[in-house]
Formats: structure tokens, C-alpha cells, sequence
């Protein structure tokens, strides 16, 4: 199936253009080169964009691009000072209440691609509330302070609330045998999991500055917002 970027614009002004990126999409080129990109797509819709930041492959959600370097180094310099306030959304194991739960765990990224806790890390804060507490997940707001790699995938697997499916970081493949009583399924089929990637978007964007505004909120992609229908559903 044919990718089609356009279809992924979620807004756009004389300045910006923000997506809804789609899970299994890297931000940038990855090392084969042959996989499309989100980078490469939007080249080709517009060779002036430019992409302001990324998102881990797996992760869904929004995505802001600049159309013109003066734009671009604007939204530049607002990252670096903070001035974006960016809001995940995400399904964790466990019935966790988290009100305004703050991490302030250093992390240090491995050669591997995988980061730890560490205190001789670089600083990494996040902000965690619980939005909707069932008896085996919650769906949790994740407001990330800094923007280290694998922030919000470490720092919520340091709060034993791992993020559904991320196995890299401790979370368990959810399957609906497990939520539903009576739960069946053909002798010769095999169960699928209720999702195929860590259950981790990106939900909103929002920034201003002295030339650009930004707020703007992503939906759900078909397969979170499957799994959540499922879970509200059988896991009361």
C-alpha cells in the first residue's frame, strides 16, 4: 500500500506543517536506507520541510516540520529552552494512580539503543498522570520535561507501570484471552496480541513563540484505539 503523506497533515499554516505519524514510520532514514521515512516522504511532498524533532519508530502521533529555515530555527531554539510542551499518551501494565507523579531519574543511553537509570546519566524529567485505571492496564498521561532518548519508556518501567507491549523495557504482550471470561479461539489458529508495538503516542503539541503558534492534539491511531476498546470493554 502506497504511502500517502498528505493524508497524515493534521495542520498547516505559512510557516508549519504538523503529522500524525503513523506507528512502524521512522522519523529519519534508518541505516539500510531502504524503508520509507517520514523525512523522506515529506522531501518529496515539499523539499523545503524540515523535521523539528522525532519520535521512536513504534510511537504514533504528532510530529511538527518547519517550512522555512527562519521557522525552523525558531522552533529550534524553543526545544532547546523548553518551551514545547509536548503530551503523550500511553497504555501501562498494572492498575497504577499516578496524580501529577514526577521522575526525576537521570538516564544514560547505550551504544546498544537501549537506556538505563543511571546518576551519572544526563537529566531526565517526566510528568505522569493516570487518566483511566482498569484492573490489568491504565491509560497514563506522560509529560516529558527534557527529551532524552527513551525517556518515558524507561522512566515508567522505573515505576514498575512498564509500557503495554514494550517488551525492551519489561512490558508484557497483552492478549484478550487474559481480560475476557470465556475467551475462545480456533485449534489451528494462534491468539495475536491486542497490539503489536508498545502502546506509546504522541497526543499534542503545543508552543508559542514570537512568530509561531502551535496546539494542535493527534488522534488515535486505528490500532490504540483498538486496544483501548477492547480493555474498557473486558478488563472492568
Amino acid at each position: 500500500m502506497k504511502l500517502r503523506f498528505e493524508n497524515w497533515i493534521i495542520h498547516e499554516d505559512e510557516n508549519t506543517l504538523a503529522i500524525s505519524k503513523p506507528p512502524f514510520i521512522s522519523s529519519l532514514d534508518e541505516r539500510s536506507g531502504n524503508e520509507p521515512s517520514v523525512i523522506r516522504l515529506a522531501k518529496a511532498f515539499n523539499e523545503d520541510l524540515q523535521l523539528c524533532h522525532r519520535i521512536d519508530k513504534e510511537t504514533s502521533g504528532v510530529l511538527l516540520l518547519a517550512k522555512n529555515p527562519e521557522s525552523y530555527r525558531e522552533i529550534a531554539m524553543a526545544f532547546e529552552n523548553r518551551q514545547v510542551e509536548k503530551v503523550y499518551h500511553a497504555v501501562v501494565d498494572g492498575a497504577t494512580n499516578f496524580e501529577e507523579h514526577v521522575v526525576d531519574l537521570n538516564i544514560y543511553a547505550s551504544k546498544s539503543g537501549k537506556v538505563r537509570i543511571d546518576r551519572d546519566g544526563k537529566e531526565a524529567v517526566t510528568l505522569f498522570q493516570s487518566l483511566e485505571i482498569f484492573q490489568h492496564f491504565t491509560l497514563m498521561e506522560c509529560m516529558p520535561v527534557t527529551g532524552r532518548m527513551h525517556q518515558i519508556r524507561i522512566h515508567l518501567a522505573s515505576q514498575n507501570a512498564p509500557i503495554t507491549a514494550d517488551t525492551l523495557y519489561g512490558g508484557k504482550m497483552p492478549y484478550l484471552s487474559h481480560i475476557k471470561r470465556k475467551f475462545s479461539i480456533g485449534r489451528e489458529r494462534e491468539e495475536t496480541p491486542m497490539i503489536n508495538r508498545f502502546a506509546l503516542h504522541a497526543y499534542s503539541l503545543f508552543m508559542q513563540t514570537e512568530n509561531i503558534k502551535i496546539d494542535i492534539q493527534a488522534p488515535y491511531p486505528k490500532d490504540f484505539e483498538v486496544l483501548l476498546k477492547l480493555i474498557r470493554k473486558y478488563d472492568i
